[in-house]
Parts: C-alpha cells; structure tokens; sequence
C-alpha cells in the first residue's frame, strides 16, 4: 500500500487473486470502488475494493453473470433503502436455474457416451474386424473415410 493508504491495481490482483484485467473491466463497470489515480495515471483502490471484488468473486463463484451483478449494484446503490436479499434471492434463482439446464444437458451428452459405450463395446475394445483385416473396424464410427485411409 502507498503511503497515503491506497493501493495499486497490480496490488490489488496480488491480494485478491483476481487477475488484473478483469479488475479494470469490473471497475470501467462500476462495480469496484476506485480511490482515483496517481500522478502517474495509475488507478488506485482503498481498502473497500478488496471488499467489492470479494462479493463480485463469491457471486460469480455462484453462478451469477456479471450483468446480474450489476443489477444488484443497481438496487443496492440506487435504491439503499430497499432490502437487498429478495433481489439476492432471484438472481440465485436464475442462477440455479441456469446450473439446472446445464447439468440436463451433460445428462443427455453422458447418456449418449454411455450408449455408444455399450452398443460398440466390441468394435472399441478391437475384438470385430471387418473381412478379417485388423486395420478395418466394422461399423461407422471407427470406419476409413471413402477412398480408405489418408
């Protein structure tokens, strides 16, 4: 830290662990508290942005976009009188929502490994070849390209 208590950006990543260019989008948005810049053009943070980027890092951690995150800023800046966990809440919805659809879908994809998996479990393992020549398998999925192989 200077010595008028402020640090900078590269400090701020080192304690944090946030890298640096995502420090400078997270600030252009709005959502981490900048104390200024030096006289050499620097930015510079006081001790609340290590507070700002741990609530940014622990929501994204939970699936929020950084969209979201700056809805919330909104309600919880402009509106500062308003409860913020009900908003909270919703956007943990959403984000579960999204977690919810995205495990479905691996779901489908790991049913579809699995079912290859079974119903090729021969020509996979190398046990079937095609007219007796190993360098063949049989089937489409391990099949030569028309022409044979390049």
């Amino acid at each position: 830290m200077s010595g008028n208590g402020l640090m900078t950006i590269g400090e701020l990543s080192r304690r944090t662990g946030t890298p640096v260019k995502a420090l400078r989008a997270w600030t252009d948005m709005g959502l981490v508290y900048s104390g200024g810049r030096s006289p050499a053009g620097y930015r510079l943070f006081d001790e609340s942005a290590l507070w700002c980027v741990a609530v940014i890092s622990e929501l994204r951690g939970l699936g929020m976009t950084l969209a979201e995150i700056r809805e919330l800023s909104g309600v919880y800046l402009g509106r500062p009188t308003e409860p913020i966990g009900p908003h909270v809440a919703g956007l943990l919805r959403r984000a579960r929502d999204r977690a919810d659809a995205q495990i479905a879908r691996l779901q489908e994809l790991r049913q579809g490994i699995d079912l290859v998996l079974a119903e090729r479990a021969a020509e996979l393992a190398g046990d079937e070849f095609r007219d007796g020549d190993p360098t063949h398998s049989r089937g489409m999925l391990l099949d030569s390209p028309p022409g044979g192989r390049p």
